[in-house]
């Protein structure tokens, strides 16, 4: 690594921009790709074409295109990138940690894979945007970063097939048999997770949970999140380090890391269920499904009609008058951001460089700083 980024948060920012912004031209041509017309098939303005359009390009264009509400770096006059806010990527942080900054910024990249790692990191953001979409499907939810979600704009059929459609060109773009092979363990393992917190939802599942000691509810809870939030942070890693042919000794202690940042994002998200200030539009939306972190802590000394109302009706009221509701919030909020400061201590110890740390905390403090919010809103709340 040169001096010209050293210690320079600005230096390392500018670094951090240039490799977004490469994401976002490559994600760009990703979706110039659909306007390329198979062997045999009707020509531009043929009802064939039009039908296409509205079926897989708008809805794909609009999967992969949203970015209305999403934690993105601030616009910065001079700053690479332009005017655009900018969605750091962890596979670019793999990058520079294990192949240095070169002459950064503003200059070549270092040699080594970086062909692959540009392929990956494509590949693992629209792996992310399928997964919103069909997310939102399965949870029937209406807003998305601010804005309707894909099911509603075209509908359920052609959003379930976009999301399915996402996943077969995103392994195929790819193409490195390494990273096909991570990410799909990733995709599996994400819906893995789904099915768990989709059988939440269920008669016979809430009631094993509302029977089982507590540790089983939080193991239980651990494990689900685990597999469906963690791994969108894993997945970025470990494609990077497949397409960089890294196999570093530090790899047990990524991976922990990975899992802590996974779970503190989910014990953000469950925790803003129940804070309006943070919530919006999504707040008390999970009250069916025992999978909110909130709902096992308390779960305990429910009544028993509170576990077993599929319309969750009861649950609301118990929950939302529990005299332990805000100690519980707080003191969830409060484990987000240890182990989110856990995970960062954790990478931090196998960074390169300081370039490389400073790297890793612009690119997960976009919603790191909302998990620190979060824990502050809470104790001023509460007084403490």
């Amino acid at each position: 690594m040169t001096t010209t980024v050293g210690g320079d948060v600005n230096a390392v920012e500018d670094v951090v921009r240039a490799d977004a912004a490469l994401l976002e031209e490559d994600l760009t041509r990703f979706l110039g790709l659909l306007t390329v017309r198979p062997p045999g098939a009707a020509g531009s303005g043929s009802a064939y074409d039009a039908a296409l359009d509205r079926a897989l390009r708008l809805p794909v264009a609009d999967a992969v295109g949203s970015k209305v509400g999403q934690e993105a770096l601030r616009p910065r006059p001079g700053a690479p990138g332009g005017g655009a806010p900018l969605r750091p990527s962890m596979v670019y942080w793999a990058y520079r940690n294990y192949r240095g900054f070169g002459d950064a910024p503003g200059g070549p990249v270092p040699e080594g894979g970086f062909a692959a790692v540009r392929r990956a990191a494509v590949a693992v953001r629209v792996l992310l945007k399928a997964a919103v979409v069909l997310d939102d499907v399965q949870d029937d939810s209406a807003v998305r970063y601010g804005e309707p979600a894909l099911h509603l704009t075209h509908g359920v059929p052609l959003a379930v097939n976009t999301g399915s459609w996402l996943i077969a060109a995103a392994l195929a773009h790819a193409a490195d048999p390494a990273v096909v092979e991570t990410l799909l363990a990733a995709v599996a393992n994400g819906f893995t997770g789904q099915a768990v917190d989709l059988a939440t939802r269920t008669d016979r599942t809430r009631a094993e949970l509302a029977g089982a000691p507590y540790a089983e509810r939080i193991a239980f809870w651990e494990s689900m999140a685990a597999l469906k939030t963690g791994t969108l942070f894993r997945m970025p890693l470990d494609a990077a380090l497949a397409a960089l042919r890294v196999v570093p000794d530090e790899r047990a202690a990524l991976e922990e890391a990975m899992r802590q940042l996974g779970l503190a994002s989910q014990l953000f998200n469950d925790v803003t269920d129940f804070v309006p200030q943070l919530g919006g539009a999504d707040t008390h939306e999970d009250f069916d499904a025992l999978s909110n972190r909130v709902l096992l802590e308390l779960l305990g000394d429910a009544p028993p009609g509170a576990h077993r109302d599929p319309s969750g009706e009861r649950l609301r009221a118990y929950v939302l008058g529990h005299p332990e509701l805000d100690r519980t919030l707080l003191a969830l909020a409060a484990e987000a951001v240890e182990r989110k400061s856990a995970a960062k201590e954790a990478v931090h110890g196998v960074c390169r460089s300081e370039a490389s740390a400073a790297y890793f905390d612009i690119t997960i403090e976009r919603k790191g700083h909302l998990i620190d919010r979060l824990h502050g809103t809470l104790r001023q709340r509460s007084g403490t």
